[in-house]
């Protein structure tokens, strides 16, 4: 505003009335007065403000009151004098018969801050903060949006103070809105309908502000939060709503520049209207768009939202505010927007920025006058001397104009003044932004560094006694500060900067636990129980996350224990819901869970709003080391983790991860075999382990699998389509769940699925039965296949008898066309209806029985009698072959009566017991098999463990093994005892019993029933002996030896038969003292195999008997006892982990192996390389008798030589250890004062954390972990203690190790090579290589020649380079750096004369000195380079041998630089397509930038004095390319980005052998290059997957390939690792590559890939029915509009391959015609094209391809030319094409037939027009 002009009166030359001059002397400070005030006012005005004026008048009446009372003149020292004012109030009281008013707030404060500065401990200005006690309702305060909750906003105020504003006390308009939506919720929950999503947005506060948003709040309250027991906490309600925030504002204080608080009224086009909450109601703001700010957009500003603005402007009538909410334009003070004066003091309200004059400094704040009247304060933290850690009285100076914004008001103070911030983000309305030491980039204080984050080393920089502390955290510009009570636990005396142990400098261990916007600090805690706590905050708690607490209450509800409340941090509780208990319900989980119990928790699932917590305790759960699905954007399908079921439906279940990750797992993916109710094979809280099948991250929607993942590869693919339905197969079972069994197929890797129905014929007893004896590994044969489904990979079996009988017989229904009527068919029942039942065979055939043809006495029972699967025989009834149907029937068919007289005869004799054609001869009915008969059998079949006879027609028997021999010595093969038996033997036998088939046992021939099968006894002895005696288990002794038979093969352990009533188990171990032959059990000890076993043990009371067949076998079992050290045994493995083996020796003695036993090189030790239940051999090294335990050793030094090399010596206690040995330990622990290392047996070492490393480590745990191995050297050896210390440090271990440099190392003119630490804007600063931490400056200046770069753009951190010390300050301990390339002319020059001289001296070299620099370089490209030859279209083949006029694409193993295909001389590694140095070298007309290029030009005059050396040099590098290393850091330097270079210097450096550095070239240039320059960096990842490939491993190769995958295009790297497989003749590598590459980007509409892919199968693995499959394959999976160019392109390659069939080719082309329509011109010739081009590959080329291909060639085109509808213009190209032809195999008088065909068309063509033209 400007200045109300008034008459000017004489001035003291302050611009103010005369005075007496006795007063001037009083006031210490008028000169700085004087300079603030302008002598002339311009134009007349007056240089008083209107406050100032008004205040004259008001005086001036009471003065004229004063002498009409008194009679007395008025002296006045200045405006305000107190002994005056005294003197008036008296005459005002004795003249006036009304009380006296009391006097208002605006004279005392013109009392208050008109006094003299000299007189300041009178009127008593003090400096002090804002606090809770001065917080009083009324206030006005300046606060940040802090955390914005569901329901309330967190303002951070000054001086570390948090206040709240509830969500009714925003705006009104906003709590008009909330009062809506609640009424309208109660109406909707009458109806039953849900919220809008509008109507959500009322009560989402995140729509409205944003964090670090400036607003003014009014405090409503100041109250505590007291609990019982508790200390009352202390709460700050604050209120933004415009009419309390701007309370006192009046259209008078209005004022531009001043800051007002407003609300949204409406949202308009082109801005807002707001309301300002003044007591005019007429007055209005508006705010354009462009002045919302950057956090905000017009369409998402809502209704009732709250903006703290600056008043740019007023309408001519003061009804219209203009407005500004943008923080960049009110908080730039440059721009004038401050006040330096107003009409009222009402206009200084927090917010608004003024001018002020300092009037004091001291050390803890400063005052000022703003309009030289009102005073304003500022701390010692808004002062900045906090953050600055500046003196103030040394910063500031009595009487200098400052500006500050003021951030609160004092109601209560007096006299008034109010309190300014002096912080830079205050007065710019910016967030404070800084970045850590460790990091260049700007981030927000709370990203820089966290809440909840310790610091090791807090540096202390300034103490303020009896405040508190302020230190430095590591964040440039921000300092944390540390109250006084949060120094430590207990309570702090005294503090002083001098002394202490919390004096200036010294650091102590810190922890973040808060921030303050306003204050610009971390708010820091040094107390070590807020040190200890794992948890400050529900936001520092991780989903997944494992933490350990104690149940501080149990949630009971009328069902009992429901839910568990569990903290684990102060102030942090998370709930365990009762699914989450344990991973088995628990019935009395009270009985478990006690309050106060310790427990460990895994967090499922976060709320912060709600601060809550889900945790669980299922061992499982915390037990895994599974990834933590706890988003949809990080999960990839066939990834698996444990999931709990919380919901089980008829279709599926629910399976919960962590946060809100849920997936559904369907009923078909819960099982391998057919789940029929869920309910009954899981349970809800039940833990599964569960595979992604798919994933829809926008959806969040996920199908998940309990199967196995199944990995099919091209083998197991074509034993899937070889594969016939019907066909026997033989397998193992895998698996056996609980209704089917997975048998996994010999020889081909198939598994297959057998239910247990298809087991037998039988009932479902003998079902039972049958499936309780098939165990896992058992080996199952005569297996029938019944069905495949290739899409699934899944193929069903079976074991029925019929079904195998009838598949054997060739009678089995294998599809509809082996169906004939008549045919007595085996099936198996699919379903039961009403009607009849449906009958399945193989290959998915199925009948219909009609119920009409069931037997009779099936009809009346419940389904018909029948169940699933059950064995059927049928006859099939009617075929109808135009339906594929066929009826079944069980009606018996109408015998002859010669069929039933031969029934008959058959039925009587049996019935009677007559025996029909006895192989005795003698025996004549069956009761003359009695026990001990003497007889004859025939063999009719020969088994492994048994031979089955007959002894009559009808009567069988069986003779097993185990009744065949006497002796070992009789059997030929032990392996296969009954090889010599064959069919038909006669055979002397013995009746020792019957046999039951059903349960597979002995029993007595008094349970002989109506078709016994007899048990046999063949063995000689038996024969010869009058007295037949049955071997009983209660007859056997321990330590009797017997002839026993393999029966079957289990885990651990083999069955065998002594008799066909005595079983016994023999150990694995028990087996052979030869381990080589207990590796393969199936092949060593087959069933049926004949071994002499020793008993050991007899269990009469579990009829169980334990053998040996190990030669030396003690009847006495091996028990702790006969242990001793040294002894070496067999043992199993029974668990395998990361640090230990388990083995067991018998089923009571068991050890451990631990790392250090494993092996006799620690880095060979490996626990994995074990399996469960592999047999190996240990060395019994440590027992420990009392306590049970067993230690053994597998290192070969002791189970097979003691000569054998010993990398690392066996330390079993203190005594093997010495002072100053080197040895190898593993980590067995990680501590907080250290590492605890295992050297052997029970030697542990400790390594302090100062002996770790020879450098600082900062978070050196990160550098360790458990189970490490590590070398170091023992320096302190106690054996009293027990105690063996050890230190890591290279310069302990190391015997060349070389000390890091110092700082006192360092020389003017030295050259350094080192890394860039930090870049800024006036150079970089570079941490010297090898060094103790030592750095230094390089200004922009020392960079390059010229002008300075900017050197942001130059470089960035990690980059590494070369540089001169110029400089070194030893006080200051600095160095200055210099990275110009003219520093280091001299060293190259010295460099190429050294190498010259070497040259000269070599004579064998110096023959041809102009091609010997390349010969290395040659050599190292004809040893890796494999390059591709470029087709014509610009991409590189996969072989060699490819036609080079193909237009076929093929995959690229990399891409061409400069668009050249070739070059002559190589000087770098070909990455598969392109070469490593860029062509460097192929050309000299490729001229690479010199030096002069790099750096600024200079003036031209200097140019032409320098410009002879340096064109003579970079003349040189142009011509022979860059020679050093100097030479491509200094090319490097101006072309970072360019991968020319940085693949040059890669082949450079492979040139001399140095792999390593090669690789660490590429891994700087991935680093260096920028990130837009993505073809740049693709040419470097190619170029490290050459190296790799070449020089490196698979785990190299591997872990490179999987990195450029996730930095560069997924599909396009594979392709490039495939061309570079095949270029270098590892097509195995490549052909798995690309089967995996074909499976994951299968629908990638990338019909190069199948393309490429049939290319490589065709050509190169000359595998045609491979590439044939590709074709089908491509089109079910890519878009429809590429399929006719994919058709074609297979067709040609059938035409161009050498392993293709053209009429394979013309096939394809003829289908695709006739798809896509024959008007295709374009695609005809191609097909002509391909047939020329066959035809071009015979030896005569003037006949070519032969009278028939010219024919065929003809033939097409004919066909073209006879077809209606070309237009004249294709017609006049296809007689052209044709005719051209017919001249270039030379045939006249076909060219001049085709002349006369077009001639003729074109005639006829003309005809029809004329006709069409006449009509």
């Amino acid at each position: 505003m400007a200045p109300i002009k008034r008459k000017s009166a004489p001035t003291n030359g302050k611009g103010r009335p005369e005075k007496k001059q006795k007063n001037a002397t009083s006031d210490p400070s008028p000169a700085f007065l004087r300079q603030d005030e302008p002598s002339f006012p311009r134009g007349g005005a007056s240089v008083l403000t209107p406050l100032e004026q008004k205040q004259i008048q008001i005086q001036a009446k009471n003065d004229v009151l004063f002498e009409q009372s008194t009679g007395k003149k008025v002296h006045r020292n200045e405006y305000g004098d107190e002994e005056n004012e005294a003197q008036l109030s008296d005459a005002m009281e004795a003249a006036s018969t009304k009380p006296a008013r009391k006097p208002k707030t605006r004279n005392k404060l013109r009392n208050s801050t008109s006094a003299p500065s000299g007189d300041r401990k009178e009127s008593g200005v003090r400096i002090e903060g804002l606090s809770y006690r001065r917080l009083v309702p009324g206030s006005l305060v300046l606060g940040q949006v802090s955390q914005i909750n569901q329901y309330d906003l967190a303002l951070s105020l000054p001086n570390n103070l948090t206040g709240y504003v509830p969500i009714m006390s925003i705006s009104d308009s906003h709590a008009q809105a909330v009062e809506a939506l609640a009424r309208q919720e109660g109406e909707d929950e009458d109806n039953g309908t849900d919220k809008t999503e509008s109507e959500n947005k009322a009560l989402d506060l995140k729509s409205y502000f944003v964090v670090g948003q400036y607003l003014r709040a009014y405090v409503v309250s100041t109250e505590n939060d007291t609990a019982q027991g508790t200390k009352g906490k202390r709460h700050i309600q604050l209120s933004i709503n415009p009419r309390q925030a701007n309370s006192g504002l009046r259209r008078s204080s209005l004022v531009i520049n001043s800051m007002i608080q407003a609300s949204v009224k409406s949202v308009e086009d082109h801005g807002l209207v707001m309301g300002l909450g003044v007591e005019e109601d007429t007055i209005r703001g508006f705010m354009s768009s462009k002045e919302i700010g950057p956090n905000f957009e017009l369409s998402q500003v809502q209704v009732g939202a709250v903006y703290l603005c600056l008043i740019t402007g007023l309408s001519s009538n003061g009804n219209i505010v203009k407005l500004s909410a943008d923080p960049q334009r009110s908080g730039n003070l440059k721009k004038g927007h401050f006040l330096t004066d107003a009409p009222t003091i009402d206009c200084f309200l927090p917010g608004t920025a003024v001018e002020c004059l300092l009037a004091e400094v001291t050390a803890s704040g400063i005052v000022a006058k703003a309009m030289g009247l009102l005073d304003l304060t500022a701390d010692i933290i808004h002062s900045g001397s906090a953050a600055s850690g500046k003196d103030l009285e040394v910063k500031y100076s009595v009487g200098t104009k400052i500006k500050g914004r003021i951030i609160c008001t004092f109601p209560d103070a007096e006299p008034s003044k109010l309190g300014i911030s002096l912080l830079e983000h205050n007065l710019s309305f910016q967030s404070c932004p800084t970045s850590t030491k460790s990091e260049a980039k700007t981030k927000s204080p709370i990203e820089a560094l966290p809440i909840s984050t310790i610091v090791p080393e807090a540096k202390v920089v300034k103490v303020e006694p009896g405040l508190g502390l302020f230190v430095d955290v590591g964040v440039k510009g921000i300092r944390g500060y540390v109250h006084i009570s949060r120094i430590a636990d207990g309570r702090i005396e005294n503090l002083a900067a001098d002394t202490g142990s919390y004096k200036v400098g010294s650091s102590h261990a810190a922890r973040i636990i808060g921030y303050n916007y306003m204050d610009g600090l971390y708010i820091v805690s040094m107390e070590p129980k807020v040190l200890a706590q794992p948890f400050l905050r529900v936001d520092d708690v991780e989903v997944g996350q494992i933490a350990k607490g104690s149940i501080q209450k149990l949630l009971v509800d009328e069902n009992g224990i429901n839910g568990l409340i569990v903290s684990i941090g102060e102030g942090i509780t998370g709930l365990v819901p009762e699914i989450h208990f344990s991973d088995i319900h628990l019935q009395h989980p009270e009985r478990k869970f006690k309050e106060g119990a310790s427990v460990t928790a895994r967090v499922l699932s976060k709320l912060t709003a709600k601060r809550q917590l889900r945790l669980t305790l299922k061992k499982t759960l915390i037990n895994s080391d599974s990834a933590i699905w706890s988003s949809y954007d990080t999960l990839r399908p066939d990834a698996e983790a444990p999931g709990t079921i919380v919901k089980i439906m008829s279709s599926g279940a629910v399976v919960q991860f962590y946060g809100p990750v849920r997936g559904f797992l369907p009923v078909s993916e819960m099982s391998e075999s057919y789940i029929d109710d869920p309910t009954k094979h899981f349970r809800t809280g039940q833990v599964i382990k569960v595979r992604i099948l798919s994933i829809d991250r926008a959806e969040k929607r996920m199908i998940v699998s309990c199967k196995a993942p199944s990995v099919v590869g091209t083998t197991q693919q074509e034993h899937l389509q070889n594969l016939a339905v019907g066909s026997s197969v033989t397998g193992t079972v895998s698996e056996k769940a609980n209704d089917a069994i997975i048998i996994d197929l010999e020889g081909s890797g198939l598994k297959a699925i057998l239910p247990f129905e298809h087991l037998i014929d039988g009932s479902t007893q003998k079902l039972s039965s049958a499936a309780k004896r098939i165990r896992v590994g058992q080996k199952m044969s005569d297996l029938v296949v019944l069905d495949k489904a290739e899409g699934k990979r899944l193929v069903q079996i079976s074991s029925k008898p019929s079904l195998v009988k009838a598949a054997r017989s060739g009678k089995l229904i294998r599809s509809f066309e082996d169906v004939h009527e008549g045919a007595e068919v085996d099936g198996y029942v699919n379903s039961v209806t009403a009607t009849g039942v449906f009958v399945h065979f193989a290959g998915g055939t199925s009948g219909l029985l009609l119920k009409t043809q069931l037997p009779d006495d099936a009809i009346s029972l419940p389904h018909f009698g029948m169940r699933r699967n059950q064995s059927i025989s049928a006859r099939v009834l009617s075929v109808d072959h135009a339906q594929q149907r066929f009826l079944l029937t069980m009606k018996p068919k109408a015998a002859t009566k010669e069929e039933t007289a031969q029934a008959k005869g058959a039925g009587s004799s049996l019935g009677d017991g007559l025996l029909s054609d006895p192989v005795d001869g003698v025996s004549s009915t069956i009761d003359d098999f009695s026990f001990g008969k003497m007889t004859k059998a025939r063999i009719n079949s020969v088994k492994d463990t048994q031979l089955n006879v007959h002894l009559a027609n009808g009567v069988q028997g069986r003779i097993d093994v185990s009744e065949v021999f006497d002796n070992i010595s009789d059997i030929k093969d032990r392996k296969n005892p009954l090889k010599s038996f064959r069919p038909k033997q006669v055979l002397p036998v013995r009746v020792l019993g019957v046999f039951d088939s059903r349960n597979h046992r002995f029993l007595p021939i008094t349970h002989r029933g109506k078709a016994p099968v007899f048990e046999l006894s063949a063995k000689p002895s038996d024969l010869d002996s009058a007295d037949l005696d049955i071997l009983t288990v209660d007859k056997i002794e321990v330590g009797s030896t017997h002839l026993v038979f393999v029966n079957n093969l289990g885990d651990d352990c083999v069955w065998v038969n002594l008799s066909p009533n005595v079983r016994g188990r023999i150990k694995t171990l028990e087996l052979s003292d030869d381990l080589s032959v207990l590796k393969d059990l199936s092949k060593n000890f087959p069933v049926g195999s004949a071994l002499k076993a020793k008993v050991i043990n007899v269990d009469l009371v579990n009829n169980r008997l334990d053998l040996s067949a190990r030669p030396a076998a003690s009847t006495k079992p091996l028990t702790i006892s006969d242990l001793s050290p040294g002894m070496v045994l067999p043992g199993r493995v029974t668990k395998v982990n990361e640090r230990q083996i388990m083995v067991q020796l018998n089923e009571t003695l068991s050890g451990s192996v631990n790392l250090v036993d494993l092996a006799d090189d620690y880095s060979k030790a490996d626990p994995t390389v074990y399996e469960k239940n592999q047999i190996i051999r240990i060395c019994v090294k440590f027992v420990d008798g009392p306590n049970k335990r067993v230690f053994f050793s597998t290192r070969p030094s002791r189970v097979l030589s003691s000569s054998l090399p010993v990398e690392d010596r066996e330390i079993d206690s203190l005594p093997d250890l010495k002072v100053n040995d080197i040895i190898r330990g593993f980590i067995k622990n990680i501590a907080d004062a250290g590492v605890f290392i295992s050297l052997g047996g029970n030697v542990v070492a400790f390594v302090r954390v100062s002996d770790l490393s020879d450098l600082y480590l900062k978070d050196w745990k990160s550098h360790f972990q458990v189970d490490q191995l590590v070398k170091g050297k023992v320096i302190e050896v106690d054996a009293a203690l027990n105690h063996v210390q050890m230190s890591l440090k290279k310069s302990h271990v190391d015997k060349n190790y070389k000390p890091p440099l110092t700082f006192t190392d360092i020389a003017v003119g030295q050259t350094i090579t080192g890394k860039i630490r930090k870049v800024e804007d006036f150079g970089v600063f570079i941490v010297v290589d090898n060094s103790a931490n030592v750095s230094g400056l390089c200004h922009k200046t020392q960079m390059v020649g010229g002008r300075p770069p900017d050197p942001q753009k130059l470089y960035e951190e990690g980059d590494l380079v070369k540089a001169k010390v110029l400089k070194i300050d030893r006080e200051k301990r600095r160095i200055s750096f210099g990275l110009k390339t003219s520093f280091f002319e001299s060293e190259v020059i010295a460099e190429n004369d050294i190498e010259d001289e070497l040259m000269a001296s070599e004579s064998h070299i110096a023959n041809d000195a102009s091609s010997s620099e390349d010969t290395g370089k040659e050599e190292v490209i004809n040893m890796l380079t494999k390059k591709a030859d470029e087709k014509s279209d610009g991409r590189h083949g996969l072989d060699e041998t490819q036609d080079a006029d193909s237009d076929i694409p093929v995959l690229e193993g990399g891409v061409a630089i400069n668009g050249e295909s070739s070059r002559t001389t190589q000087q770098g590694l070909d990455a598969g397509g392109f070469d490593w140095t860029g062509g460097l070298a192929s050309s000299k007309s490729q001229d690479l930038p010199s030096e002069s290029d790099l750096e600024a030009s200079p003036p031209k005059k200097k140019k032409r004095r320098k410009a002879e050396p340096q064109i003579d040099r970079t003349g040189d590098l142009d011509a022979h390319g860059p020679q050093s290393i100097a030479d491509y850091e200094r090319l490097l330097l101006g072309q970072p980005n360019s991968s020319v270079l940085w693949l040059g210097y890669m082949a450079f450096q492979l040139q001399l052998s140095e792999v390593d550095k090669a690789r660490e070239i590429a891994e700087r240039a991935l680093r260096t290059i920028h990130i837009r320059e993505q073809d740049e960096k693709l040419n470097v990842w190619v170029a490290l997957l050459n190296l790799e490939n070449t020089y490196g491993t698979e785990e190299s190769l591997d872990g490179s390939f999987q990195r450029a995958c996730q930095h560069c295009d997924g599909l396009d790297m594979s392709e490039r690792l495939i061309s570079i497989f095949i270029q270098s003749g590892q097509y195995q590598r490549a052909d798995a590559l690309l089967s995996t590459t074909l499976s994951k980007y299968s629908s990638s509409s990338s019909t190069s890939l199948y393309l490429n892919a049939a290319t490589f199968y065709l050509t190169t693995l000359k595998q045609p029915p491979r590439a044939h499959a590709l074709l089908p394959r491509a089109m079910q999976s890519l878009p429809p509009h590429t399929h006719v160019d994919l058709t074609k392109q297979f067709a040609l390659l059938e035409y161009s391959s050498p392993n293709g069939d053209p009429e394979r080719g013309r096939t394809l082309f003829e289908n695709l015609l006739s798809t896509v329509g024959s008007k295709k011109l374009d695609l005809w010739s191609v097909y002509v094209d391909a047939e020329v081009k066959k035809g071009g590959e015979a030896k005569d080329t003037k006949e070519v391809g032969g009278e028939d291909n010219k024919d065929r060639v003809r033939g097409l085109f004919e066909r073209v030319s006879k077809m209606p509808g070309w237009k004249p213009r294709q017609m006049k190209f296809w007689f052209g094409k044709w005719a051209a032809w017919e001249g270039k195999i030379g045939d006249e008088a076909g060219r001049k037939r085709v002349e006369g065909l077009a001639e003729e068309w074109v005639r006829r063509k003309g005809e029809e027009r004329e006709k069409i033209l006449g009509n």
